[in-house]
């Protein structure tokens, strides 16, 4: 579904991605691991047309993307929750779920979605008329995963979803991507969290200084002894 193939992006004269090329299928979870500063999150940015790239190229089911603008990208189902969440802090919470559906013109699957979302993330109901400004870190990072359901994506582009979540707050993250990816949606992950990212993905790249260095499956990595000694505490 997505192809990576041949990757390289530079900021000045550093090389932030290496020349990496990954794969990922229709309704696979696959993670993508490693330290910060590897490259992870100008991979995905990349995929987004939010950083340029100096060679390689990107393919979304067949169709080469590696030019294409970010809002062509969005309207191809590839969506994608940033680091950080950067939700509309100002709006309420249902202010920034229509947001997501920015581009949609079908009112009724809004409704839809928007129900969908309310039922994922029950939080979200209760505050949905709520400043966003005013959630939680784990209620705004549950509002910005659900703004991009909104928009009925067929790949989601998770970057960090647990970065700065208490351990109870991360799980119930995790608890929601193991829904979605039962209703068959594409994830590619980005995650420091190195367990909980091989757990609940089916494949997993391991990412150093810009390059891949390891893919596997991920049961065979969370066994691997170089993982377990690289992101794993030395044990599982």
């Amino acid at each position: 579904m997505l192809k990576i193939q041949d990757l390289v992006v530079k900021y000045g004269g550093i090389t932030a991605v290496d020349g990496i090329s990954l794969e990922i299928g229709q309704g696979e979870t696959v993670a993508l691991i490693g330290a910060n500063g590897a490259g992870k999150s100008t991979t995905l940015q990349a995929v987004s047309s939010l950083v340029k790239i100096a060679s390689g190229k990107i393919f979304f089911e067949g169709k080469d993307i590696t030019k294409a603008g970010a809002d062509a990208i969005v309207k191809m189902g590839l969506v994608h929750v940033p680091e950080g969440r950067q939700i509309f802090t100002r709006l309420s919470v249902e202010d920034n779920l229509r947001m997501g559906a920015y581009l949609s013109k079908d009112k009724k699957r809004d409704e839809k979605n928007r129900e969908w979302v309310m039922d994922l993330f029950p939080i979200l109901r209760e505050r949905a008329r709520q400043v966003a400004g005013t959630l939680s870190g784990g209620e705004q990072q549950m509002l910005a995963i659900g703004r991009a359901l909104m928009s009925n994506p067929k790949m989601l582009l998770l970057d960090e979803p647990s970065m700065g979540l208490s351990p109870i707050i991360t799980q119930q993250v995790f608890q929601v991507l193991r829904k979605l990816k039962e209703e068959g949606i594409t994830i590619f992950l980005i995650e420091q969290n190195a367990y909980d990212a091989l757990e609940i993905s089916e494949r997993a790249y391991i990412m150093e200084s810009g390059r891949i260095t390891l893919s596997d499956r991920s049961d065979v990595l969370i066994s691997d002894e170089r993982v377990k000694d690289a992101y794993l505490g030395g044990a599982v």
